[in-house]
């Protein structure tokens, strides 16, 4: 079986034609570029009107249209006029050639073209590019989202950046050229909440470095030092939730080499495999829109005419995915003289003064530049040890800590024979209650915890003990508390999915103790209509 694909979801025409043995029979993308600086929506899709005839032309005289069986198109996401006339174009070509048309997610092509070019088998997936920054991994029957950005894509980033400085779009490559003479690390904004990300205050912090006169090299240089540690970081941080042993990078910002660079090393530190596609199937392309395509109608999806309607807001986990019935990846592997091996530590039991203990360890991390990783390691060993204390006064269970020694990022703290909350949440759906009241003495208090995750608690039986505090501030701001709670959020939809609605709301009831819950819960449903995927 041979698929047609089309894609057009943003400034990149592309088709594609490959077979169900994985054979690509042809493949080409165009990239419309600006005039001026920026993409105009409606120019991007003019672009595509008049590059899909060329393509499909070239692609006709490689392989017959007779012989093609399937018409694939990018559905969403992505700009609205680009997408309506990739579909336009795709209608038109089922009904011309009397062929079935099926409409794929953008993202998890990107995903399976990956899979196959790797033989990978249950990777977890960083696809970051002008549009999309997520995380991702397949679990029960959809690709669930640990990850993603809270406000603008990397790729986005980059180039509002360039234009800013007056740099051609798209603006990553040039960036990534200005960033090799760059000699000093400027002070920006690193902002990780959990899983998510952030990138406007670095943009805005970068803007302003550019106008207060600093050298171009340099904050080019601090600004993807700084991008892209937050990327491998919250990438590192969703493999240890998930301990997937497989790591696959995809999107057009794959294309940078110190972005490849800082994923694979935080992969062979992990001791699991990373796998990057060939350029002219790393960022957008017609290939893996016709690949997805096939897997789709070959596991017995069918699309009629009228349910080819474009999806801008086509978010990854509303995918049914029907094409894998059976996962049987590599898992991340912990070593044997660890009890636990997370996206920033080490953990070990020993005895401390005669307690049982464990060691907590910020290990190094190769990906990042030493400077800013030694600033991270401190402020967070620091951060950590003063929360997990501080908490206490407020009733809230947490491990008694030892000692600290800073030159070894290490804490030792008292060891809590229990279970993780991930672990029983789903048969004592109830505990959420008691997480619920623990934030809610959090944010009374003005502690945000940045990090809200079912890893985060132990349960020993009697008490729920919150841990993990190296990202947390203070702060009164509602929207900061608000944030955490989308963090806690996202991260039961990623990993409780089939009991989401209980658990969240037994932690909806003890959360409300907090006087203020109503105003930051209505925060919280603004802050999720406002983001990149909504």
């Amino acid at each position: 079986m041979i698929s047609l694909g089309l894609e057009g979801t943003a400034e990149k025409t592309g088709v594609g034609i490959i077979d169900d043995e994985g054979n690509i029979l042809f493949n080409k993308t165009i990239l419309y570029k600006p005039p001026r600086q920026g993409i105009n929506p409606r120019e991007a899709a003019d672009h595509h009107a008049e590059t899909f005839p060329k393509l499909l032309k070239e692609a006709f005289d490689k392989v017959p249209p007779e012989e093609i069986d399937l018409i694939s198109f990018s559905q969403g996401p992505g700009l609205g006029p680009s997408l309506r006339v990739t579909a336009t174009v795709a209608r038109t070509l089922a009904l011309t050639l009397n062929k079935p048309i099926i409409g794929v997610n953008h993202c998890i092509a990107h995903i399976e073209i990956g899979k196959l070019k790797g033989n990978l088998e249950d990777p977890l997936t960083l696809y970051v590019s002008g549009g999309n920054t997520q995380v991702t991994a397949y679990v029960s029957g959809k690709y669930r989202v640990f990850g993603e950005t809270l406000d603008i894509a990397i790729g986005n980033c980059l180039d509002q950046f360039a234009r800013y400085c007056n740099l051609p779009h798209p603006g990553g490559p040039y960036i990534e050229e200005l960033a090799k003479k760059g000699k000093e690390l400027l002070d920006l904004p690193y902002t990780v909440k959990g899983m998510d990300i952030a990138f406007s205050g670095l943009l805005t912090a970068a803007i302003r470095k550019y106008e207060e006169g600093f050298k171009l090299e340099d904050i080019c240089y601090s600004l993807q030092e700084y991008a892209f540690s937050m990327l491998t970081e919250i990438t590192e941080r969703a493999l240890a939730h998930t301990n997937k042993g497989e790591v696959l990078l995809v999107g057009g910002v794959a294309a940078n080499k110190r972005l490849r660079e800082m994923v694979k090393t935080m992969a062979e530190e992990q001791g699991v495999s990373f796998y990057v596609p060939p350029m002219d199937l790393c960022g957008d392309n017609g290939v893996m829109i016709a690949w997805l395509g096939l897997l789709m109608y070959k596991s017995g999806v069918r699309m009629k005419l009228e349910e080819t309607v474009i999806k801008p807001y086509y978010r990854t986990d509303q995918v049914e995915v029907t094409w894998i019935k059976e996962v049987k990846g590599k898992k991340r592997k912990i070593p044997e003289h660890l009890i636990g091996k997370g996206a920033e530590a080490d953990i070990w039991r020993d005895e401390y003064l005669g307690y049982p203990i464990i060691y907590k360890e910020r290990i190094k991390k190769r990906y990042r530049c030493e400077e800013l990783d030694n600033r991270l390691r401190k402020i967070r060993t620091q951060r950590e040890a003063r929360y997990l204390a501080t908490i206490k006064d407020f009733g809230i269970a947490s491990p008694y800590i030892f000692d600290i020694d800073l030159e070894k990022k290490r804490l030792a703290m008292l060891y809590i024979n229990g279970k993780i909350l991930k672990d029983i949440v789903e048969d004592r759906v109830e505990l959420a209650k008691e997480v619920g009241k623990i934030v809610a003495k959090l944010h009374e208090n003005n502690i945000i915890h940045n990090d809200l995750t079912t890893s985060n608690f132990i349960y020993d039986g009697k008490d729920l003990y919150i841990i993990d505090f190296g990202l947390a501030k203070i702060s009164n701001l509602d929207e900061d508390k608000a944030t955490d709670l989308v963090v806690f959020k996202k991260a039961l939809l990623s990993t409780h999915f089939n009991k989401f609605n209980e658990i969240w709301e037994n932690f909806l009831e003890g959360y409300k103790e907090y006087e203020r819950a109503e105003d930051i819960l209505k925060l919280m449903m603004e802050i999720e209509k406002r983001g990149r995927y909504k």
